[in-house]
């Protein structure tokens, strides 16, 4: 994702999100009146589910891997399932790797979805790596093939991690992070799904990736142009580092030509030390000791996509804080401003996409067909405190939006470009970096957007 005006690799979602409350799966329900009353979109829904418990790891059909019983459970290779052999597209290097496999049950979406983003939380020491993927059953009875949702390392001297793009069977395609129904108007959908996890190491080596959540977000919901105002509830302010992207414009091009570019894990890294981490000098040693905020550069670097050709892959940001002791990171939708707020007030920040023209967000100064940004708190008047990465400085990088331009642009499924053309827009897209132990308010916000 980039703030300039260079159209998005990524198929931008149709889709946005109503939310009120989870069940037993983690499945979030229908707004409720009262929802509606504060300007919550209806009558979408978004369906979360996660498995991060010993119990969780139980489940499922594991082969060559254990469930951990540890403080932060996980699921870990046992005596391996066999071999395999991998060649990089990125390298042409080919590799024998030992490997185990672990499937979930199936799980079968309260929101029969047009959408599907999995996201995961894993430690892959060097030597190891892990590919994600999904079948789904749709509304017709028919399934899905197996989809690849990402091959993933924390490091890159294994593996580069990757999507994986030409995935298709005529009813559903991969578009770079993303499971999407083809034609959402024909009526199908997918009703059920199925994740696998495939952890991967050296032969012989004893190493070990450890997931410690994985999950994937369905959603569906009618294309619209605006959606319903929010009415204010909160005035507060997080205090969140702040770091442009822009100071970074022509360092390290083989990331995405530069930093201008790297809104995505500029905002990551913005939270990740929110809550108090940040990498070590011995990690940073590899940036130019010249260049400000080394720990830019090295989020770009640590979540960019060789395949995507970019750091804006969603998973993989998220993925990319939970590398950090004791933190999760999810990729979900949010209803409005209004679950928002029920964060802020937790005291948990988000980082949001959003889509728009110059004209549409006053005092932006840019344009951009898909940019992230870090919402830190909301004024007394209910407008957006944003630290916006696409600032000239770091000085300049806090900025207070209009609300109603804001929620509009960030939740809106179908927009204008500059040409005047009907284009996608996010539908409330964020990714969310907490504590791996939240606390009982922290729990009870998650919990309130759908997020456990």
């Amino acid at each position: 994702m980039t703030r300039a005006s260079e159209p998005s690799r990524r198929a931008l979602l149709a889709v946005a999100v109503a939310a009120a409350a989870i069940g037993t799966a983690g499945t979030v329900a229908a707004a409720t009146p009262a929802g509606a009353a504060h300007g919550h979109v209806g009558p979408g829904l978004v369906d979360n589910r996660a498995w991060t418990s010993y119990a969780d790891w139980r489940t499922g059909t594991a082969k060559g891997t254990r469930a951990l019983d540890a403080a932060r459970p996980g699921l870990v290779i046992a005596t391996p399932a066999g071999t395999a052999d991998y060649t990089d597209p990125h390298t042409g290097k080919t590799a024998t790797w030992e490997y185990g496999t672990w499937t979930s049950p199936v799980h079968r979406l309260a929101v029969p979805a047009t959408e599907v983003i999995a996201s995961w939380n894993a430690h892959t020491p060097a030597g190891t790596w892990l590919q994600v993927e999904l079948t789904g059953t749709y509304s017709d009875g028919k399934a899905t093939p197996w989809y690849v949702m990402g091959r993933w390392a924390a490091g890159d001297q294994d593996i580069k991690r990757t999507s994986v793009d030409n995935q298709k069977d005529g009813k559903s395609s991969i578009s770079t992070d993303t499971f999407a129904i083809d034609d959402a108007a024909s009526g199908l959908r997918l009703v059920s799904y199925r994740l696998r996890l495939t952890l991967y190491r050296t032969p012989g080596s004893g190493l070990t990736p450890t997931v410690w959540r994985l999950g994937a977000m369905g959603s569906d919901i009618p294309d619209r142009f605006t959606v319903p105002a929010s009415t204010p509830g909160l005035a507060k302010e997080l205090t969140v580092p702040r770091y442009s992207q822009e100071i970074h414009a022509g360092q390290y091009p083989e990331y995405d030509n530069g930093g201008e570019a790297w809104c995505s894990p500029t905002s990551s890294q913005m939270i990740i030390e929110y809550w108090g981490r940040r990498p070590t000098a011995a990690q940073l040693a590899w940036v130019d000791p010249a260049f400000a905020d080394p720990q830019v550069c090295h989020a770009a670097r640590f979540t960019y996509d060789y395949q995507y050709g970019g750091c804006g892959n969603w998973p993989f940001n998220a993925a990319y804080a939970a590398t950090y002791k004791d933190l999760q990171g999810v990729v979900t939708r949010l209803r409005s401003l209004t679950d928002l707020e029920t964060l802020i007030a937790a005291g948990i920040p988000a980082i949001t996409s959003q889509s728009f023209l110059k004209s549409e967000l006053t005092g932006a100064g840019y344009g951009t067909s898909g940019h992230l940004m870090t919402v830190i708190g909301f004024t007394a008047g209910g407008d957006v405190i944003a630290n916006d990465p696409a600032s000239p400085g770091d000085d300049t990088v806090r900025r207070v939006y209009k609300r109603r331009e804001w929620e509009n642009i960030w939740l809106r499924t179908k927009r204008y470009n500059a040409s005047g053309n009907v284009v996608s827009g996010t539908g409330g897209v964020c990714y969310l970096y907490f504590p791996a132990n939240p606390s009982a308010g922290q729990s009870e916000a998650l919990k309130a957007v759908g997020v456990r």
